[in-house]
């Protein structure tokens, strides 16, 4: 990491009205917790639905593509980058350092809320406040990247990430069997019934398959991110 590249995606990145969306959301499904905790419903229920779809498989993209486009898209859309790729660092460390940023922020107003939410929901039964904690971290990483790479490669990336997370994890990722492979929500929910009591949560993809895939799409969106902001100095430079 370059401290000096951290700092500033971070201030560019909370200095900026995504700065309130992210206190937004979060804050969204803390009081939606609250409120279904004085509810009468089965309260296992109620944990695994809010917490695997409103916090796994809403707030963790959402929150995902606002940082992961946030920490780049904008610098790039502006024009500023240019003083950045001037600088005589790697390409590969600015890629890796704003990935940093996305992926702690991701963590921080995602996996925090889900485990306070987990824990006013259903408290440390059967683990699941732990387990989709864990599982949003995973997935909070890999979208970090997915969407890093979006912001480098189109200028169209929100757009993009809206469409990846609404079509594909949102619609295609929950209802197509086949799809669900290939589905960085379901990814999480598999490292999530890994961590929960037996019985307690069900996860159509193995972990085995899981893990593997999680670390293949953020290794390789963040090496292709790293080659893509690299052609771009050169493109400068000519």
């Amino acid at each position: 990491m370059n401290r000096t590249v951290a700092r500033l995606t971070v201030r560019g990145l909370l200095g900026r009205r995504r700065g309130v969306l992210l206190l937004v959301v979060p804050a969204l499904l803390l009081v939606i917790s609250v409120i279904a905790r004085g509810s009468g419903v089965d309260k296992h229920d109620l944990a695994v639905n809010i917490l695997g779809t409103l916090s796994l498989g809403t707030l963790v993209p959402i929150l995902g593509l606002v940082v992961g486009t946030g920490v780049i898209a904008t610098e790039i859309d502006d024009g500023s980058i240019v003083y950045l790729l001037a600088k005589p660092l790697p390409r590969w460390k600015i890629i890796t350092t704003k990935l940093a940023v996305a992926i702690v922020t991701t963590w921080v107003f995602a996996a925090v809320p889900t485990l306070l939410a987990g824990l006013i929901i259903y408290g440390t039964r059967d683990n699941l406040a732990v387990a989709f904690t864990l599982g949003t971290l995973v997935s909070g990483a890999a979208y970090s990247a997915v969407f890093l790479l979006l912001g480098v490669v189109t200028r169209h990336a929100v757009v993009a990430g809206l469409a990846y997370a609404l079509v594909w994890e949102s619609l295609v990722g929950n209802f197509v069997s086949g799809a669900k492979t290939l589905s960085v929500q379901q990814w999480g929910l598999s490292v999530a019934k890994a961590v929960a009591a037996d019985g307690s949560l069900t996860a159509p993809v193995a972990l085995g398959v899981a893990i593997p895939l999680l670390i293949v799409i953020t290794v390789a969106a963040t090496v292709f991110a790293s080659v893509k902001l690299a052609g771009m100095t050169l493109a400068s430079e000519e």
